[in-house]
C-alpha cells in the first residue's frame, strides 16, 4: 500500500513538472517569434548544439557515479542516467530543493545508502557553483566589462573566492563538516576520495565549457549574424545559469537567467538579438532536459543492483 502511494505521488509530481515546463516552453516560443529579428533555422547547427549539451550531461553522470563508487556504492549506467536526468526535471518546480531531493530519493530507492545519495548530490551541486564562478571570472571579463565598466576587479575576487571554495571541498575535515550540517544523523561519514572530488571538478569545468559551446552553436543555427564569440558564449551561459540557480524562488531560474543573459549581451549584440538568444537558449535547455529524460520515462527498468 505504501509503495502504491509513493508511485501515485511521483506521478502527481511528474504532472506538475510537465505543467510548469509546458507553460514555460509555450511562453518562450511565443516571445521568441515576436522578436523583430532576421533569423533562420539551420537544423544541422541546432542538432549539433543539442548533442553537445547531451554529451555534457553524460560527463556529469560519469562524475556522479565515480563519487558514489568512491563510497562503495555502485549503480549501473542505465540507473545512474535515469536518476540524474529524471531528478533534474525538479528544477522546474518553485524552490531549489526538488532536484537534489529527487536525486537523493531515487538513489535510495535504487539501493544507494541514504547518506551517500544525499551527500553526493550536495557535493556535486557545490562543485557546480564553485567551478561555474571560476569559469565566469576567467571568461567573462569582456562581456561584463562592456556592461559594467570596472567589473574586472570583481571578477578577480570571484575567481579567488571560487578557488578557495573548491579547495575546501578537497579538504576532508571541511567535507565532513558539510555532511554534519546536511546529514546530522549519518554518523561518522568519511569524505569521498580526493580523486572522485577532483574528477567532479574537472567534469564541471568541462560541462560549463561545453554548455557555452552549445550556446555558440545555437547562435550559429538561428542568428548567424549575431557575432557571438565562443568565449563570451561560455561566460554568458555560465553566469546566467548560476544566477538563475541561486534565485531561490524562480523555477528553473525563469526570468532571472534571461535577465542576466540580456544584460551581458545587449552591448555587443543589441537588446533585440540578446533577448531572442536568451529565449532560444531557454527553449533549447527545456528540450534537451526533457529529451534526455524521455527514454528513461518511456522504458523504465527494474530495481538497480548496488554493490555495497
Amino acid at each position: 500500500m505504501r509503495s502504491r502511494w509513493i508511485r501515485g505521488a511521483q506521478w502527481a509530481l511528474g504532472l506538475v513538472i510537465l505543467w510548469f515546463a509546458g507553460r514555460s516552453l509555450a511562453r518562450n516560443w511565443d516571445q521568441l517569434r515576436s522578436q523583430p529579428l532576421e533569423w533562420r533555422v539551420e537544423p544541422a547547427w541546432l542538432l549539433l548544439s543539442a548533442v553537445t549539451v547531451w554529451l555534457m550531461y553524460a560527463v556529469l553522470i560519469v562524475a556522479w557515479r565515480t563519487m558514489l563508487l568512491g563510497w562503495g556504492q555502485r549503480l549501473d549506467p542505465w540507473s545512474a542516467a535515469r536518476i540524474w536526468t529524471v531528478s533534474s526535471l525538479g528544477k522546474y518546480l518553485p524552490g531549489k530543493v526538488w532536484a537534489v531531493a529527487g536525486m537523493a530519493l531515487m538513489s535510495q530507492q535504487a539501493g544507494v545508502a541514504p547518506w551517500a545519495a544525499t551527500g553526493s548530490a550536495v557535493i556535486l551541486q557545490a562543485l557546480a557553483v564553485g567551478t561555474g564562478a571560476a569559469v565566469v571570472g576567467l571568461t567573462g571579463a569582456g562581456a561584463l566589462e562592456s556592461a559594467h565598466p570596472g567589473a574586472t576587479a570583481a571578477l578577480a575576487a570571484l575567481v579567488v573566492a571560487a578557488v578557495c571554495g573548491i579547495a575546501l571541498l578537497l579538504w576532508p575535515p571541511a567535507v565532513r563538516r558539510v555532511f554534519g550540517l546536511v546529514l546530522p544523523n549519518a554518523g561518522a561519514v568519511t569524505a569521498p576520495p580526493l580523486a572522485a572530488v577532483a574528477l567532479g571538478i574537472a567534469a564541471n569545468l568541462i560541462a560549463w565549457t561545453g554548455y557555452g559551446v552549445g550556446l555558440w552553436l545555437l547562435a550559429r543555427g538561428l542568428f548567424p549574424r549575431s557575432g557571438l564569440d565562443l568565449l563570451s558564449a561560455i561566460a554568458v551561459f555560465t553566469a546566467s545559469y548560476l544566477a538563475g540557480f541561486l534565485a531561490l524562488l524562480a523555477p528553473g531560474g525563469l526570468g532571472v537567467r534571461e535577465g542576466v543573459f540580456i544584460l551581458m549581451l545587449q552591448g555587443p549584440l543589441g537588446i533585440g538579438a540578446a533577448t531572442a538568444l536568451a529565449l532560444a537558449s531557454r527553449l533549447l535547455l527545456t528540450i534537451t532536459e526533457f529529451g534526455a529524460a524521455a527514454p528513461f520515462l518511456a522504458f523504465p527498468r527494474g530495481r538497480a543492483r548496488v554493490a555495497l
